[in-house]
């Protein structure tokens, strides 16, 4: 394939278009003989139709029989000479039959007007009339023949010439329109030629171009070498060269070129010219040197990921590593058979690598496996991964993979397994340790709230008897016997509000399917029942069941149900609901209401034990009850949150189930 951008080929050769030295001079004369030359010869007697020969011919046969007995008598003799003229012209203009038969109707005419007795073809002397026609007719085929003749070899001549002129101007055409740039030069390497896409490709003008050598804008560390090349060829050790080179584009960019020069020798085997294709490759050259980049880059991800690519020959029952990696994977050699592929496989492995071997090869499968391979001297772990290539049949030719080195992962994955190990049974120590202490304290929280209930109940009998006892006791001392039982009637509430979150945390939890709906509607008619003064809307959603334990549900219901009716006493139209909601792909219940609401700024302590939004003298109340709703939710494994505002009413929103 030949190419290049430097000196060779197609500028106009101004030596072509001069006129040969010994050309005839062009005067009048000369020029009025080449175009009668070129009436006798090139005359083409065919594009005529033939009855305007035939009556070309008799026309012209007439007059110049006319002519003959008007310029002198029969017995002047020279009977045939402007016959002769007539016949001549005749097959020029009309061809060799023409011209025939011009002169047998001018002997026609002759035997009948010029011969004794005049006007008949009664001829008085046989002999001579036989050879006067005779020499005639055959002087005329003579005549006549050489005129076609002549005509017919003009033509030819001229067929050939055409035929080379249309050669020409298409070597001429393909050349100057050529795809790739091709010049013509003198091996001093002055211009002969230069075509339009070697300009283009150097983005110079031809005129431009005329004013250079191809040196010019050849790349300085290319010269030498072409140069080199073209010495070679003058001397005559071959008789062309290609190479690749760079040129200095006008606008000065490089430009990459596949050139190839020829040297064209006279008769003498003198050098004459060079002919020089050059082809633009600079994106080939782009695309090489990415592929090159590319290469080095999945070399170095190889060599740094551990990974080896490999072919494998189903007619040679063979493996061979891609490239180098072999080399990167520290294996001996690069071909392997299937056997030895196998026998280097653990024998733990072995059974499984090649049935699914078998299942990606026959059946399709995926081959997509891990197993231990001793391919260097020390068993390491791989992942392997295959497609394969099939004929026409469905039959393996061959596969395409990967053999991935994954032993320091799977040395990871067998020591987080061993911690993973070691952490659950840890786990399990702490828990059960953690469980036993949580029991401990339960029970221990238990038996102190139980145990406090016996000192409280003797506080109160003492206040009590001591008001009884002693009637005349100031004012003073009734108020603070009053405060004595009273604190002992709230200090007994707060014993059986630990003894309730006690009782939430302990025994076994039993699912049942439970009626939400059920439980919340009895408990609203309840609490309307007990303040019949109120008017409270309320609503429940049918239908709502859950998985729960239906005790918890129940104390669940309680408290969030007495919370909404406690904190919406002071709302003019209270309003409480209950119902369902979508949140996540998860079910959720919302209980609701329009009371007072509290700033969700402090919604921290909402469910901390004996915590309270609101002060005691506007709602009673020990905070404890959302601190009871919480353990229960979180026991089943659920959420509870809480959405409000001052004086917009809350939400409390709780799922029974944990998150999928």
């Amino acid at each position: 394939m030949v190419e290049a951008p430097h000196r060779y080929m197609l500028a106009a050769v101004t030596t072509d278009d001069a006129p040969p030295a010994d050309a005839t001079p062009d005067t009048a004369s000369a020029r009025a003989l080449r175009r009668l030359r070129l009436l006798l010869t090139s005359w083409n007697p065919h594009r005529h139709p033939w009855w305007l020969r035939i009556g070309v011919a008799v026309l012209l046969t007439a007059a110049a029989t006319w002519l003959r007995v008007a310029l002198a008598p029969a017995e002047s003799g020279g009977r045939f000479v402007t016959l002769t003229l007539a016949a001549a012209v005749c097959a020029l203009y009309g061809g060799f039959r023409i011209g025939m038969l011009s002169t047998l109707l001018g002997m026609a005419a002759v035997n009948f007007l010029l011969v004794k007795p005049y006007f008949s073809f009664a001829i008085s002397d046989p002999h001579e009339a036989f050879w006067l026609n005779f020499w005639h007719l055959l002087t005329q085929l003579v005549v006549v023949g050489a005129i076609a003749l002549m005509q017919r070899q003009t033509r030819e001549l001229h067929a050939s010439m055409e035929q080379a002129r249309a050669s020409h101007q298409r070597m001429l055409d393909t050349f100057e329109n050529s795809a790739t740039g091709v010049v013509h030069t003198h091996p001093d390497g002055r211009w002969i030629r230069i075509n339009r896409s070697y300009c283009e490709l150097l983005g110079y003008t031809r005129e431009e171009l005329a004013r250079t050598h191809w040196k010019d804008y050849t790349h300085p560390d290319d010269l030498a070498a072409d140069l080199a090349q073209m010495q070679r060829v003058l001397r005559g050790e071959t008789d062309h060269y290609t190479m690749e080179k760079r040129y200095f584009h006008k606008r000065g960019h490089i430009v990459w070129v596949l050139l190839s020069v020829a040297l064209i020798r006279k008769a003498d085997g003198s050098p004459d010219y060079e002919i020089a294709v050059v082809q633009n490759i600079t994106e080939r050259k782009a695309t090489e040197e990415a592929l090159r980049t590319s290469e080095r880059l999945l070399s170095q991800a190889q060599e740094l990921a551990q990974m080896a690519g490999w072919r494998y020959d189903a007619a040679r029952r063979e493996f061979t590593s891609l490239g180098n990696a072999h080399v990167i994977m520290g294996i001996p050699r690069s071909v392997f058979s299937d056997l030895d592929m196998v026998a280097a496989t653990h024998p733990d492995d072995r059974e499984r690598m090649q049935q699914a071997w078998a299942d990606a090869f026959r059946l399709g499968r995926p081959y997509d496996i891990q197993y231990q391979l001793n391919l260097t001297g020390d068993w390491r772990w791989v992942s392997v991964r295959a497609e394969f290539e099939r004929d026409a049949t469905g039959r393996v030719t061959h596969g395409l993979g990967m053999l991935l080195d994954i032993t320091e992962h799977k040395r990871a994955e067998l020591q987080i397994q061993q911690l993973n190990a070691s952490l659950e049974e840890r786990i399990r120590e702490r828990t059960q340790a953690l469980k036993a202490a949580y029991d401990e304290l339960e029970s221990y929280s238990y038996a102190v709230a139980h145990d406090l209930r016996s000192p409280l109940r003797i506080i109160n009998g003492f206040a009590q008897a001591l008001k009884e006892d002693n009637p005349a006791l100031p004012a003073e001392s009734h108020r603070h016997l009053a405060r004595i039982r009273e604190a002992s009637k709230k200090m007994g509430e707060l014993i059986d509000g630990l003894l309730k979150l006690s009782q939430m945390a302990r025994g076994e939890l039993q699912r049942a399917p439970v009626d939400l709906s059920a439980i919340a509607t009895r408990q609203l008619r309840e609490l309307a029942a007990t303040s019949p003064e109120r008017q409270v809307t309320w609503s429940v959603q049918p239908g709502l069941v859950a998985l729960a334990d239906e005790p918890l549900i129940e104390a669940l219901l309680q408290n969030l149900l007495h919370n909404a009716w406690k904190y919406s006493a002071q709302t003019e139209r209270a309003a409480i609901h209950l119902h369902m909601q979508e949140r996540d792909g998860r079910r959720e219940f919302v209980v609701a209401d329009n009371g007072a609401g509290f700033d969700m700024a402090r919604a921290g302590k909402l469910f901390q034990p004996f915590q309270r939004l609101h002060l005691p003298q506007e709602f009673a109340g020990l905070g404890i009850g959302l601190a009871t709703a919480r353990r229960i939710v979180l026991r089943h494994g659920g959420e509870l949150r809480a959405e409000s505002a001052p004086g917009q009413g809350a939400r409390f929103y709780f799922t029974l189930q944990p998150q999928a």
